[in-house]
């Protein structure tokens, strides 16, 4: 009977999670926050048992990431994790292969799987000495990476000006937008933690408002402004990869996904950035394969994390919401069960991943594309009123013009990243307070 009812549960959570994940701006964690409020007296008295709970929450987080690219390939509204891919994503749409590139996201989430796998055999061993070797030093490889990110920036202008003050402009501009991003971003992130606009009730939804300006409303705007129509799209029975290309792109991205699922604040993004980088990908569709398994081993190794016994560490809003309610004790029955309850979910999810890729197709060959950019508006205000209040409507007008900049000078989205990279860097040295301080938050 335990078993029927863990198995009902991986099927509940894949489809939910399935069709959250292509309602732009609703981010998992915020709908499984709900859940548990709503479940909490079922949880408490034993009616809703922990193997079920276990199974339900980490379905909908393995869901969610394999089909999270659909708004973000089809309507242009990512969520932070998936900020790369709408640019080879958006380009696929362009040329009537918006459904390939989809699924080429979700051939990297089984690879991601595959080596996720792999190196779950020896996470038990491994974990424990990464924590032991790197916790002391975790701010400095913070500001590491904040660095690389804005090292590796580079201008881009097209020398079409002559000589003098405007081809410089025109050389750095994204580049001064890109730190410019990056600033904001990180005074704004000083400000939502240090001065919370958001009330008690609501308080665990703070960040939401802020990612969703940063990440979701610059693209609907984008697309309310642009006068380009997607055209027809091409639903291909296959897809032009092979076995290389497929186990570089799922490498490089479990890398980059594994870095971000260990080390608190990464996120998939950045770790697909640092794997993109280190195996110099030039390839859209080695890109899109990448970055596919790179947000699957962040979500989902992050929440797997929970679970390897002696690894002690938890990863992610998931993990941090189903604390309250399980405490893993080391066992490694628990442990088989959530990897075995990643794979069945993993396989029903690329499934639907197909089945609502061709309905969001048929959707926005119907609609016009500006009237679902609207709808998609309405429904991020709504959202964001309902899960934030009125609050979160200031939060998300400020953040959303920060969000702007990158979308105007072309420079990386991924600078938006600042709101959590900044001041959490800067708490893990000791230094937080002091710049809240400087900046009158104290």
């Amino acid at each position: 009977m335990e078993l029927f009812g863990v198995l009902c549960a991986i099927l509940f959570g894949t489809v939910i999670a399935a069709i959250m994940a292509c309602l732009p701006a609703l981010h998992i964690y915020n709908v499984a926050g709900l859940v548990l409020i709503f479940c909490y007296p079922m949880i408490t008295t034993g009616a809703f048992p922990t193997s079920m709970l276990i199974a339900f929450m980490m379905s909908l987080i393995v869901a969610y990431s394999v089909l999270n690219t659909i708004p973000s390939i089809f309507l242009g509204a990512p969520d932070e994790s998936a900020v790369f891919i709408t640019m080879p994503g958006n380009r696929a749409l362009m040329l009537g292969k918006g459904y390939e590139a989809g699924m080429l996201t979700g051939i990297g989430s089984l690879g991601g799987l595959l080596f996720l796998l792999l190196f779950a055999l020896i996470a038990p061993k491994l974990l424990p000495k990464i924590r032991e070797v790197c916790g002391p030093h975790m701010h400095w490889l913070l500001a590491s990476i904040l660095a690389f990110m804005v090292m590796s920036e580079w201008p881009k202008g097209e020398n079409r000006e002559p000589t003098g003050w405007l081809r410089f402009w025109n050389a750095w501009k994204n580049l001064f937008a890109g730190l410019l991003t990056l600033l904001l971003s990180g005074i704004l992130g000083f400000i939502v933690m240090y001065k919370p606009l958001m009330p008690v009730d609501v308080a665990f939804q703070n960040i939401m408002p802020a990612f969703v300006g940063l990440f979701a409303i610059p693209w609907v705007l984008q697309n309310l402004l642009s006068d380009t129509e997607p055209p027809p799209q091409y639903i291909s029975k296959t897809v032009d990869i092979n076995p290389r290309l497929f186990i570089r792109g799922s490498a490089a991205g479990f890398l980059g996904g594994l870095f971000a699922a260990i080390f608190p604040i990464i996120t998939g993004g950045i770790g697909g950035l640092l794997a993109g980088h280190a195996t110099a990908q030039r390839d859209d569709r080695l890109f899109i394969i990448s970055q596919g398994a790179s947000k699957f081993v962040y979500y989902v190794g992050g929440f797997l994390l929970l679970f390897v016994p002696g690894a002690n560490r938890a990863k992610g809003g998931m993990s941090a919401m189903i604390s309250s309610f399980y405490q893993p004790m080391g066992s490694y029955g628990d442990y088989y069960m959530a990897i075995a309850v990643v794979c069945l979910s993993t396989a029903l999810s690329f499934y639907l991943l197909s089945l609502f890729s061709k309905g969001t197709i048929r959707l926005i060959q119907v609609v016009n594309y500006r009237i679902i950019s609207a709808v998609t508006m309405v429904f991020i205000l709504i959202v964001v009123v309902f899960m934030a209040g009125w609050e979160g409507l200031v939060i998300l007008a400020v953040s959303s013009g920060i969000g702007m900049v990158p979308v105007f000078f072309h420079s990386r989205r991924m600078n938006c990243m600042g709101v959590l990279l900044i001041p959490v860097t800067l708490n893990m040295a000791g230094y937080g307070p002091t710049v809240a301080g400087w900046l009158g938050l104290l």
